[in-house]
């Protein structure tokens, strides 16, 4: 009995010691000082490059942020900022600095998709991403936990804002005993009880018009925010107008946004043997929408975007979750899905009349030109959009649809610059703009003392190229004719812990394996037999 606790004893030592070293080989941290040495500084304001920067870390805030020399001029080393005694010293010259990304539709894993927090997060993290809003998950309670355990940095994890979706219940939290929202007094109270159980806001999917305008103005008396996925099954009845004078703080895709700009019909062309819970059918003519709304520039296109400006209200456009309809065969073959998407994954995006986002079921060369109309109205929107001040973020949706986490925030960051953002528009996007419609620019979102030290450092300038920030990184051939991979990000630091993101990599790659050898799973084609 004693050697078995003997046993027992030294096999929880050895798994301990065995964590320990896995956490040091991916993070250290934080330092009662950090002096980041040497970087050009790309904001998330809007402001030009500069360099080369130290800018110095006091646990997690930022204390300093000085220009010490001038581009192919030697530092001159008595100018810089002086390192304390137990301070901590990371050598970044030449390379460059951005605030840490934000993702603002970032779900965290499903029990479909088979993919976990821990997976979910490393690879989150590994593409710079230090702050995510979960649009409604597996649970509230779920998605509390973890956010307090990223809160006291227990986990490899970006900070968690949770909206809850509207009127989810779990066991802990219950507060109309499973009764489903039905009067405005309902929506009153579940917003209330949602408030007082930590979420940060709501995400919406459309509900009956009184219902919403009560949990909507109950929700902003709280001081909470909302966004909202406009669904077709409540669009005719209330579209992003709706949501927005009533106080939405922010929408999500673009449904309900071309509802608002009809100006000659109220529902959308439906065919008359349309079925919503077909997929192949939802999706197909979804791509058809914006061809029906009016005309970019005609007075109820500027009347409606004047109105939306005027009420503060932010965009969050997620264009990469839709990309596979204009091109299936892209986003499935994508270079990173190999090594980085789990078998499991793989199942989840095949064609499916069941797993959400799956809609294949015959989708050819006609539906993709119909989706790459839409995307051009809905760009020129989006873009205008930004143009006129208004505020647009960057969300990607991962885990459907071929898209996958972290890899697909940076194809979205492509796709603003696709719709005509200019590169700093881009990181500002997905930086300040985040934390202004997290209510959190005072903390997050651009390289300011006193804000919280959360970084992007990278060894290539993005502005450049912004596939220099895919994990794979980017292609290049040298001066002597060889070709390369450049490019990834090089650190991830949040709340002053630097994260050594290609090890976050190899962790993700290394889980793929495992289930892969598990599973015994091979790479086939869709349809193709033995």
């Amino acid at each position: 009995m004693k050697i078995l606790k003997n046993f027992k004893f030294l096999l929880v030592l050895l798994t301990t010691i065995s964590l320990s070293f896995s956490q040091e080989s991916n993070s250290e941290g934080p330092f009662s000082q950090l002096i980041i040495r040497g970087v050009t500084l790309i904001n998330g304001d809007g402001s030009p490059p500069r360099g080369p920067v130290d800018i110095v870390v006091e646990g997690n805030k930022i204390t300093n942020v000085k220009v010490v020399g001038y581009p192919g001029v030697e530092i001159n080393e008595s100018s810089r900022p002086k390192l304390k005694p137990g301070g901590k010293e990371l050598d970044a010259n030449g390379m460059f600095l951005l605030p840490g990304f934000i993702d603002m539709h970032g779900h965290i894993g499903g029990v479909s998709q088979g993919a976990d927090w821990d997976y979910v997060f490393k690879l989150w993290m590994a593409h710079g991403i230090t702050t995510i809003r979960e649009p409604s998950g597996r649970s509230i309670d779920w998605t509390l936990d973890l956010k307090r355990k990223s809160e006291k940095n227990e986990i490899v994890a970006p900070r968690i804002f949770a909206y809850t979706g509207f009127g989810q219940t779990t066991k802990d939290f219950n507060p109309l005993n499973d009764t489903p929202i039905s009067t405005p007094e309902q929506a009153r109270q579940w917003v209330r009880a949602n408030a007082k159980n930590g979420a940060d806001g709501i995400k919406f999917f459309g509900a009956e018009p009184e219902i919403m305008a009560a949990a909507l103005d109950e929700n902003k008396k709280l001081g909470l925010r909302s966004a909202c996925h406009h669904a077709q099954l409540s669009v005719a009845r209330w579209n992003v107008l709706h949501s927005a004078r009533a106080g939405l703080t922010s929408m999500e895709h673009w449904y309900g946004l071309p509802e608002a700009l009809f100006d000659d019909r109220t529902v959308q062309d439906y065919p008359l043997d349309y079925n919503y819970q077909n997929e192949q059918h939802r999706f197909e003519e979804a791509g058809k929408l914006w061809e029906q709304a009016a005309q970019p520039y005609s007075e109820r296109w500027n009347k409606v975007m004047n109105e939306l400006l005027e009420l503060d209200f932010t965009l969050d456009p997620t264009f990469n979750i839709y990309e596979a309809s204009r091109d299936l065969h892209r986003a499935r073959r994508a270079e990173w899905h190999e090594d980085y998407t789990l078998p499991s994954l793989w199942k989840f995006y095949e064609p499916s009349k069941v797993s959400h986002g799956s809609y294949w079921h015959y989708w050819g060369t006609e539906q993709e030109i119909a989706w790459k109309k839409n995307y051009q109205l809905w760009m020129t929107f989006i873009n205008e959009y930004k143009n006129r001040g208004g505020r647009v973020t960057t969300g990607s949706d991962s885990g459907f649809i071929y898209q996958l986490y972290g890899f697909a925030y940076v194809r979205e960051l492509e796709l603003l610059r696709e719709a005509g953002f200019h590169p700093l528009e881009v990181i500002r996007s997905a930086t300040l703009n985040g934390a202004e419609a997290l209510g959190w620019d005072d903390k997050i979102g651009s390289i300011q003392i006193g804000k919280l030290a959360d970084f992007v450092i990278v060894e290539e300038n993005p502005l450049e190229n912004l596939k220099s920030l895919y994990g794979t990184g980017a292609i290049k051939l040298t001066e002597d004719n060889q070709v390369i991979r450049v490019g990834g990000v090089k650190y991830t630091i949040k709340d002053g812990i630097i994260y050594d993101a290609k090890q976050l990599l190899k962790e993700v790659k290394q889980m793929v394996d495992e289930e892969k050898a598990k599973s015994d799973w091979e790479l086939r084609q869709p349809g193709v037999k033995d």
